[in-house]
């Protein structure tokens, strides 16, 4: 499916990361261009999102910090991205079921497994609702690698500094079916954490 206005404005935004960032793109060949998906990337800056974006040709879902949903204007924007509030603090059946919804309709969800920013830019605890919802619907992972991006805007800058960012998109984890859906999740996830820091 082509996103129209977001494929008007990726090539000017792509330049732009270039230029600031130095932004690299490695692995797009991996993104899967149909079929629902759950993208799952370690979390280092506020602009990982469009970031991680970029290459991906197709219609992206975004579960969202409920927080952020509050800050006026800013929340009507991501809500306009695609994106929907979860709660972190607290299970969240209502973020749940819109991201059962979505991925039934063949649908791109991305989730930060963190649940937040890094503050120190080493990799946090992944937590284990996206690969859940992976063994629960049969649903490939996609792990995404960011690497420099807490160096050009930890927590506590207002703005980013330049620097040089690398996002590595690697071949997508797929559920192992049969068993304990709970050990499935645990082996998902525990396999996707080893992607993500093979690069790192």
């Amino acid at each position: 499916m082509r996103t129209p206005v977001l494929d008007l404005f990726r090539p000017s935004l792509h330049t732009l990361c270039w230029l600031y960032f130095r932004l690299e793109l490695h692995g797009i060949e991996h993104i899967p261009s149909t079929g629902p998906v759950i993208i799952v990337p370690n979390h280092q800056t506020f602009a990982d999102p469009p970031l991680v974006t970029i290459p991906v040709r197709r219609p992206v879902h975004y579960m969202a910090w409920s927080r952020l949903f509050a800050v006026p204007l800013f929340g009507t924007f991501i809500r306009m991205l695609r994106a929907f509030p979860v709660e972190l603090e607290a299970s969240d059946s209502r973020a749940m079921r819109e991201a059962v919804r979505l991925l039934r309709a063949g649908e791109a969800l991305m989730i930060f497994p963190e649940g937040g920013r890094t503050p120190d830019g080493l990799l946090q605890p992944f937590k284990l609702g996206a690969f859940r919802l992976a063994v629960s619907h049969d649903t490939p992972v996609l792990p995404v690698t960011i690497a420099g991006g807490w160096e050009s805007w930890p927590p506590g800058r207002s703005l980013p500094r330049r620097g040089r960012i690398t996002i590595t998109y690697h071949a997508p984890e797929r559920p192992v079916r049969g068993g304990d859906p709970r050990e499935a999740a645990r082996a998902l996830r525990d396999r996707t954490i080893a992607v993500i820091t093979s690069v790192l």
